[in-house]
């Protein structure tokens, strides 16, 4: 991708739009088209939210709060994080930590998923404070195999590093 290209190679703050648009074969216009601004090309629009919100609305009504949160992670694993991405998922990662504002909106997102995790728990009659414990619980285990799994050295399924964080946090939680 050409803004990770940039990114990585000038810095952030040291690549315009206009320098993506160049890279990407693209006009400035057109790359407005597609996003509100640079930072978007690296978080998206909410497309893996909306996911998890799906995967937790489908799960059997029997399932426990963590079974749907899990069942959300596996279905993130399998639509968004491919063996594909695994290497634009490492390059990503060092470019947000590299810079304090993507930091930020990073922290923001992960706060926005937490709030749609809680709001789906509860729309399947979960009380507010298991929602929200469970909604923390699944985005620490994503943020734990997301670090884990775009470790290009890695071979594992997102899917299954999400679910062994989610066991490791249970288990931590039991010991509190």
């Amino acid at each position: 991708m050409a803004a990770l290209e940039l990114f990585a190679e000038r810095g952030y703050e040291n690549t315009t739009v206009i320098d993506i648009a160049r890279r990407a074969g693209l006009t400035k216009s057109t790359f407005f088209r597609h996003f509100q601004d640079k930072r978007e090309v690296l978080f998206g629009d909410g497309t893996l939210t909306g996911l998890v919100v799906e995967a937790i609305a489908a799960a059997p009504a029997t399932a426990t709060p963590l079974d749907a949160v899990a069942r959300a992670l596996d279905a993130v694993g399998r639509k968004a994080f491919t063996p594909a991405r695994r290497e634009f998922s490492a390059r990503r990662r060092a470019v947000i930590a590299a810079n304090p504002e993507l930091r930020e909106r990073e922290a923001l997102k992960g706060l926005g998923l937490i709030a749609s995790m809680a709001g789906a728990l509860n729309r399947r009659g979960v009380p507010d404070l298991t929602s929200r414990v469970a909604a923390e619980l699944g985005a620490l285990a994503w943020e734990i195999a997301y670090e884990r799994w775009s470790d290009t050295a890695s071979s594992d399924d997102f899917s299954e590093l999400a679910r062994r964080a989610l066991g490791e946090l249970q288990a931590a939680s039991a010991l509190c």
